[in-house]
């Protein structure tokens, strides 16, 4: 299998850093706005059933807002325009300096140096904007080929469509990339439908299933681990 791979792509929350190290800068948002945070994940939730059977059409992140405020019992046009705006401002913009001090996994920026040595493209795919966070990090956008928000072609993991978009910026064919994510949900069923190669961080204190499929074609538990598999 490895022998195939020319291209490795990430996920970027819970597979580049731990989730738990960003869960608890978010403490101060989740109390003031649990009401506005639990409406917004029951519309991500709705948004990937829809999605199955057709994606949306127009503005995502409108559309987005229409079924949040729908939730949250708000459903004049100004309204949404509004909640747009909040979610804009309070979520996406909002979260981003929370990143600041964020510690990566042990070992990421050496795999991705070792990586884009033996001559392997890299990307990202993440459902919420990356950039600013990657900046954040210290993973500034020279390290990528391409990177990519699902949200800006309409469609959350696990939709194929954003798994080829990824697919077709880094310019291989899905069969040649390895995808990289710690979300068998999302990232391993997303890449595995799109035709990657697919690769599970898992936490060693929670393994989750084996049975689940499609399996992952490799697990690891570290960085280091990842290492030894795609560098000879």
């Amino acid at each position: 299998m490895r022998e195939s791979i020319k291209g490795v792509a990430f996920d970027l929350d819970g597979t580049l850093y731990p989730n738990y190290r960003f869960n608890i800068k978010l403490v101060p948002f989740v109390l003031k706005e649990w009401r506005l945070l639990s409406a917004f994940g029951k519309t991500r939730e709705i948004i990937r059933r829809e999605q199955e059977k057709s994606i949306p059409q127009g503005d995502f992140y409108y559309y987005q807002a229409q079924i949040t405020a729908k939730l949250l019992a708000k459903s004049p046009e100004a309204e949404v325009s509004l909640l747009k705006e909040k979610i804009e401002k309070s979520i996406y913009r909002g979260w981003e300096p929370l990143f600041k001090n964020v510690r990566l996994f042990k070992g990421v920026t050496q795999v991705l140096d070792a990586l884009k040595k033996a001559g392997y493209k890299l990307g990202l795919l993440s459902d919420f904007p990356p950039e600013t966070k990657l900046e954040y990090l210290g993973l500034g956008l020279d390290i990528w080929d391409a990177v990519h928000c699902s949200e800006r072609c309409g469609a959350l993991k696990p939709h194929t469509l954003s798994f080829l978009k990824l697919a077709q910026a880094m310019s291989l064919p899905p069969e040649n990339i390895l995808y990289v994510g710690n979300s068998h949900s999302y990232d391993v069923t997303g890449a595995a439908r799109a035709g990657m190669k697919t690769a599970l961080i898992k936490n060693p204190l929670f393994p989750g299933s084996r049975t689940k499929t499609p399996t992952p074609d490799f697990s690891f538990h570290n960085y280091r681990q990842l290492h030894n598999f795609m560098i000879k």
